[in-house]
């Protein structure tokens, strides 16, 4: 790799600045920006990027997950080495190795009687036997290694994870309850993508016991439903999907019954007032921490061991609430799926992520997708309006909460939501936003429906679907349209308002709009921000995910009184 790009940066002129406290500037202006990004990518997290220095760091997770995939040491110290305009620091290159070495070193196994063993090098063990915190898990050593209760095969993974001791399970997992189902074919059948065959076969892995648990990352729209579909066949084993709202639901049991030879009576659905335990049940995370009051039981939980699952499905990863990894903590013998469009976890438990679901197996570019014509061609713009007069003696004078509202809720927005929808009129839009009140202020001026958490799930699915048919050309909707919403004809998001900096929100509300199109297979993203207020700080937050896949933010600045809000956008070949 270092001859193969040596010979062009001599003179270390490279894009990539390597500090000592593992941050990684990358100088955007540089001709082979986008070469080293694609490659630091791998193994490092975009963190900020102010002007043209956007800054990466590398993480202990970062570096295992690219391990995991097949990124070596060698590989991550060379891309630091022969993109770097400085020279690696010493320190970070012995970390770097030091911390990928680490993954691999220790091994869980299965015993011929059935017990695990954790195996690994001896001074390994001694360093954790001789830490106060670990002492009183040691005592089930042998001369091979450290025997494992199986109920503590999740806990122990997880703890040694937060330890900094990545443990790559090799113990295998039982079949589960047999399941006769299989893919359709002939004329109403239905081929894998070479992409989602690769990521099911990455996961699948029947002949290695490193199969059967981890985490596929593919953008919205690009089929990750197909690829948990076909891990239900290939394992014809019973499953529990797990995923995020009712609606979600009811598409995977679409899809269940559209891409297999399940019927209705195999699939069982575990939402709201339906309590169905068949050999499919899909469920939402929502029912699954339902309880009575804070210090009660949650009573739902049970649906783990109601059958004897050979698969469970973890739709939007990301998402899983804490009672949820405990669960998945104690039943590390079933095969674990998880489906995500970002690992990304502003909650800091990326690591329970890795350890309890399994590394990621198979991640794909954003923009390689597009390309090949796969998800939509998305052009992204940020249009900062400043806010109106009336409201700034209101603004300065609020606490800093109230700033964020007051800045997200600003009224100079409507007017460029109407302009918007004016210049995309005949194409489905979306409105999308976090504050109910401003929700409701934009469904009556553009005499659209305002979906949010308050309408019935009845009442969702019938706006979905007009709005699929077209019989609805814009949708306000809140949160509650993040995840897993099948809307693929649109094709234009106007985000007024966010979860704060949530770099995931951005990069699924994004998705309401990746599905292919027909036609130019184009689609638009516009963020209305506030100016000079903490609302373009968390805007800068939002778009890093989708910036580090290749996606760029036109930026329009809007003066007071602007006559027709968009025509320097327009002027400029905004569309």
């Amino acid at each position: 790799m270092r001859k193969e790009i040596g010979a062009v940066l001599r003179k270390k002129d490279g894009p990539l600045i390597v500090q000592s406290d593992f941050s990684v500037l990358l100088d955007d202006s540089h001709p082979l920006a986008e070469e080293a990004r694609e490659k630091l990518a791998g193994f490092a997290e975009l963190i900020k990027r102010p002007g043209v220095m956007h800054t990466y760091r590398i993480t202990p997770l970062s570096i295992w997950n690219a391990a995991a995939s097949g990124t070596t040491a060698e590989e991550m110290v060379g891309t630091l080495t022969a993109y770097g305009r400085y020279g690696l620091p010493r320190q970070i290159e012995e970390a770097v190795r030091r911390l990928a070495d680490r993954y691999g070193r220790l091994v869980l196994r299965r015993n011929g009687d059935g017990t695990l063993l954790l195996e690994g090098p001896e001074e390994l063990f001694r360093e954790l036997a001789e830490s106060p915190e670990w002492a009183g898990r040691l005592d089930g050593r042998t001369a091979a290694g450290w025997t494992v209760p199986p109920e503590q095969r999740g806990a122990i993974k997880r703890e040694l994870v937060r330890a900094g001791y990545p443990v790559v399970d090799l113990a295998g997992y039982h079949a589960g309850e047999s399941l006769a189902v299989a893919l359709r074919q002939g004329d109403g059948g239905f081929a894998l993508r070479d992409y989602q065959a690769r990521a099911l076969d990455l996961f699948y892995r029947d002949q290695d016991n490193s199969g059967g648990s981890g985490v596929i990352v593919l953008p919205c729209g690009s089929g990750k439903t197909v690829i948990g579909v076909g891990a239900i066949a290939r394992l014809r084993s019973a499953t529990l999907i797990l995923t995020s709202n009712a609606t979600s639901v009811r598409q995977w049991k679409r899809e269940l019954l559209d891409k297999t030879t399940l019927t209705d009576g195999d699939i069982g659905e575990y939402c709201g007032a339906r309590r169905e335990v068949r050999p499919v049940t899909i469920a939402t995370y929502q029912m699954m921490t339902q309880r009575k009051g804070k210090g009660n039981e949650f009573p739902h939980m049970q649906l783990f061991r109601q059958r004897d699952w050979g698969l469970i499905v973890y739709d939007e990863v990301h998402l899983l609430p804490a009672p949820v990894f405990r669960m998945t903590a104690e039943i590390q013998a079933t095969r674990r799926l998880g489906l995500t469009a970002t690992l990304i976890r502003e909650d800091g438990c990326a690591e329970d992520v890795f350890s309890l679901i399994g590394p990621k197996l198979f991640e794909m570019p954003w923009k390689m997708l597009e390309s090949k014509g796969w998800i939509a061609s998305v052009r992204c713009c940020e249009i900062r309006l400043p806010l109106p007069e009336a409201e700034r003696p209101r603004y300065y004078a609020a606490d800093a909460r109230t700033k964020v509202r007051l800045a997200g809720e600003n009224a100079g927005k409507l007017p460029i939501v109407e302009e918007l929808l004016r210049w995309h009129a005949g194409q489905p839009a979306l409105v999308i936003g976090q504050y109910l009140d401003q929700l409701h202020r934009l469904g009556a001026k553009l005499n659209a429906p305002v979906l949010t958490g308050e309408v019935r799930q009845e009442e969702r699915e019938r706006l979905y679907e007009a709005f699929k048919r077209g019989e609805i050309p814009v949708l306000v909707v809140s949160k509650v349209a993040n995840f897993a919403v099948d809307l693929p004809d649109a094709a234009v998001a106007i985000q007024v308002s966010g979860s704060f900096g949530s770099r995931q929100e951005e990069a699924q509300r994004i998705g309401r709009i990746l599905r292919p199109k027909t036609g130019g297979n184009a689609a638009w993203f516009y963020t209305l921000v506030t100016a000079q207020s903490k609302e373009t700080e968390f805007a800068a937050k939002r778009q890093l995910f989708m910036l580090e896949q290749g996606y760029r933010y036109e930026l329009v600045r809007l003066a007071e009184g602007s006559g027709e809000p968009m025509g320097a956008f327009k002027e400029a070949g905004g569309r």
